[in-house]
């Protein structure tokens, strides 16, 4: 067989490239079409016209003041699917996001506001409080997995549970009312430990989140970590083949217990924008479900901080955008349905293109190799 031109080489891994862009940004846009079809058919069994109730939903959505509460949401969202993307790039399934998010979130607001330090050290404390707390209560299922064989599944689930009973109790025992309601919650942070929030959106009454800086961090800091360091390598290598991994020299437990932490420690990050630019206190009202919903923004976005990022914003941007809904006399569970779709939708759609890329790639290696044999019969 005659050697390619560097031409031809190039041409052919150019188009390949450009290939597998076009079917990796295929499988969310058919998914989010196959998810507004289905709305669509529900609006109207529910005698409601779907494309003046989506549009109602672009247009809320668009304003400067709904645009700050999806980016302030999709911070949290975005934080959460990248704590959990971390253990999906390993084939760990960290389903304890939602306990270590809000177990840190509350020891975080108690320190927080027991102590008063200078600004930049207040706010780097109540981080490193709520990273370490994250890590701590995730690296339980990690050294289960390790040292004991014990599904990170089972154990996840169960410390979720007995973080809600242990929040609680900490709770109960730290707790002071909040001035003006009901409710009760740690004691307020000073301003020390207050984030500055961000004018980003002109025109908009409130702003973005200053954490919100933090999140756009972790996602760089993942790339570069899975992409550009020795232990991203050793982690994706052990999420493809473990016994590859055992058999290049990988510490297999040892990755386990690792990646367990840095992802405890990322979804320790969770709740940081909505206490240090809002709430500045852990209330009986604090937001919970993240840790759930980060799971479904991962698989949206596959597990890629470009991809979740996407994911965050159109999950944000569907609960933002269903306020609307009540105002023009649909149930909001219609997001709710759509956001399943999309999931689903989006699992079954990179299935497909994943079976198809394999398929071309098949294909081409046929018609490569049947290529190659006649040349070399018309030479011989």
């Amino acid at each position: 067989m005659s050697p390619q031109t560097p031409d031809t080489f190039v041409n052919r891994l150019l188009g390949r490239i450009k290939l597998n862009g076009l079917m990796a940004l295929a499988a969310p846009v058919l998914a989010i079409l196959f998810a507004g079809l289905i709305t669509s058919v529900v609006l109207i069994l529910t005698d409601h016209p779907p494309v003046d109730t989506l549009l109602s939903m672009v247009e809320y959505g668009s304003t400067p003041r709904s645009l700050v509460g999806i980016i302030n949401l999709a911070s949290a969202y975005y934080l959460s699917a990248m704590a959990v993307a971390l253990g999906f790039r390993m084939n760990l399934f960290n389903i304890g996001v939602d306990g270590q998010y809000r177990l840190a979130a509350l020891i975080a607001a108690a320190v927080g506001g027991a102590v008063t330090l200078p600004k930049p050290l207040h706010i780097g404390l109540i981080l490193i409080v709520a990273v370490a707390v994250g890590a701590a209560w995730a690296g339980i299922a990690g050294v289960l997995k390790a040292r004991r064989g014990v599904s990170e599944v089972i154990s996840t689930i169960m410390l979720n549970t007995i973080a809600t009973g242990l929040g609680a109790w900490l709770l109960a025992q730290w707790a002071v009312p909040v001035a003006g309601s009901n409710n009760i919650g740690t004691n307020p942070i000073p301003e020390s430990g207050h984030v500055p929030s961000i004018p980003l959106i002109p025109g908009a009454p409130n702003e973005v989140f200053g954490l919100f800086v933090v999140a756009v961090l972790v996602g760089i800091g993942f790339h570069v970590l899975l992409n550009r360091t020795r232990f991203g390598f050793n982690l994706r290598s052990t999420g493809l083949s473990e016994p590859a991994a055992v058999a290049s020299g990988v510490d297999v437990k040892k990755m386990v217990i690792v990646a367990m932490l840095i992802s405890g420690g990322m979804a320790g990050l969770v709740g940081m924008p909505q206490l240090l630019g809002s709430s500045y206190s852990y209330s009986l009202d604090f937001p919970p479900g993240f840790g759930f919903t980060g799971i479904a923004i991962a698989l949206i976005g596959r597990n890629n901080p470009i991809g979740v990022a996407f994911g965050a914003l159109l999950w944000s941007f569907l609960d933002v955008s269903q306020n609307i809904l009540s105002l023009e006399k649909v149930s909001p569970e219609i997001v709710t349905i759509m956001q399943g779709v999309i999931v689903l939708a989006v699992v079954i759609a990179y299935e497909l293109v994943h079976r198809y890329r394999i398929a071309a790639e098949q294909r081409r290696v046929s018609r490569e190799l049947s290529a190659s044999v006649g040349m070399e019969g018309a030479a011989a």
